[in-house]
């Protein structure tokens, strides 16, 4: 008798190990297998699901990804900005060459929304209530949008857009581009993980480039890429997207773990001809990458990106011939505080024509395919919280991160 307690005891924590306490509010459950065939650990790994792929009743508005007894953060993504959802993203760590099996419970109907820290973000701010007077926009406050059209009244330094364009980020590092002729990517260094760029910017250009609490602007730009501007090599020069007939952005995605950003370029002129241009730039949480996809429409000799001419950096590249993603990096005292900053371009080695420079920036010169191209930038800046603070352990960052593009997560449905 006393051996037949002692199994049902066992057999009751066991069952309380594998039920989830709010598994009792969100019942349904699809169990997901998951593996990291790198030989790294991967740390805050994105894990992006098609809902398509999940059961046919599943509710984007009432679910939670747990990992054992841990739940893990978790949003649902609207890739389109219909209205309706298409993923569901999750983040996880997996042992080099490791597996596990998460699951994801969900309830049928209602919406049982989740909270989680939030360690992305994507915003984009103009003036309301003011007025145009030539090219520069006088009086009114700043009001966070998710979409606009630019208005043609608008160039460099009309007061208009909060600090000049779009921003996005992580808990790692800040990123915008100036939205008028100059198009360029720019970085904010962050000395905090929390998010900090709703607080940019209110009190002019100027305060954003001395040093804060939660860090700076810390690069200078000037007539080059910055870092993964989009251009065009034209006559051995990186041309940027300056004349357009009309620009809008919109803000996709402001999610707890992958915020992201879509700006259209309509009739961009260029080398006598006039192209439409879609740009999609998102970031993930705990990562220092941003990914940028691009889709132009007829087919122009190339695409191009870079990175920042400076004397006091070294030009890095990658030495892994056979890695289907390289990358063109530099690092050295390159900020505008002065101190280390590592900068990198990641692209596929089937879309590269060329490894070039002009004048302002080392360039990569790529190759659409059917329209599209998809390619990575970083920053890495010494002065955020554990930075990279030596060029070995830079390039060692630079070789994990093409080892986990090269190798995704395998994702298996049980």
């Amino acid at each position: 008798m006393k051996y037949i307690l002692i199994l049902l005891f066992i057999a009751f924590i066991t069952s309380c190990r594998q039920n989830h306490p709010l598994q009792k509010e969100y019942p349904n459950t699809i169990s997901v297998s998951i593996s990291n065939d790198s030989d790294i650990d991967r740390t805050d790994e994105l894990i992006s699901i098609k809902i398509k792929s999940l059961a046919e009743h599943f509710n984007a508005n009432a679910f939670v990804v747990i990992d054992g007894q841990n739940e893990l953060a978790s949003q649902a993504i609207d890739l389109d900005s219909d209205g309706n959802f298409e993923e569901v993203a999750f983040l996880c760590t997996l042992k080099s060459r490791g597996e596990k099996t998460i699951k994801i419970i969900y309830a049928k109907e209602g919406k049982k929304t989740r909270e989680y820290p939030k360690r992305t973000q994507a915003e984009l701010s103009h003036k309301t209530g003011g007025k145009w007077v030539k090219r520069e926009y006088e009086g009114g406050e700043f009001k966070n949008v998710s979409f606009l059209n630019l208005p043609p009244e608008h160039t460099d330094h009309s007061w208009y857009l909060r600090y000049e364009g779009p921003g996005w980020e992580s808990d790692k590092v800040g990123y915008r581009f100036y939205m008028d002729w100059r198009n360029a990517v720019d970085i904010y260094g962050k000395k905090t993980p929390e998010m900090v760029l709703q607080n940019v910017g209110k009190d002019g250009f100027d305060s954003y480039h001395e040093m804060a609490d939660w860090g700076m602007d810390i690069l200078k730009v000037g007539s080059s890429l910055g870092i993964g501007s989009i251009g065009m090599w034209i006559a051995d020069s990186a041309q940027r997207v300056e004349k357009t007939d009309s620009i809008s952005c919109s803000i996709e995605t402001n999610g707890v773990i992958q915020s992201s950003i879509k700006t259209n370029y309509f009739g961009w002129q260029i080398d006598n001809q006039s192209f439409n241009l879609s740009s999609s730039v998102t970031i993930n949480a705990g990562s220092r990458l941003t990914k940028c996809d691009l889709k132009v429409r007829k087919n122009p000799s190339n695409l191009c990106t870079g990175i920042v001419k400076h004397d006091s950096a070294e030009v890095i590249k990658s030495n892994n011939a056979k890695s289907e993603w390289q990358y063109l990096a530099t690092y050295g005292k390159q900020s505008l505080n002065n101190d280390n900053l590592g900068m990198a371009v990641i692209y596929k080695a089937s879309e590269l024509e060329t490894l070039t420079e002009d004048k302002h920036s080392n360039v990569v010169v790529l190759k659409p395919s059917q329209g599209f191209i998809t390619y990575y930038y970083l920053a890495a800046w010494e002065l955020e919280p554990s930075g990279i603070k030596n060029k070995e352990t830079f390039i060692g960052y630079l070789d994990d991160i093409l080892k986990t593009l090269n190798n995704p997560i395998s994702v298996r449905f049980n």
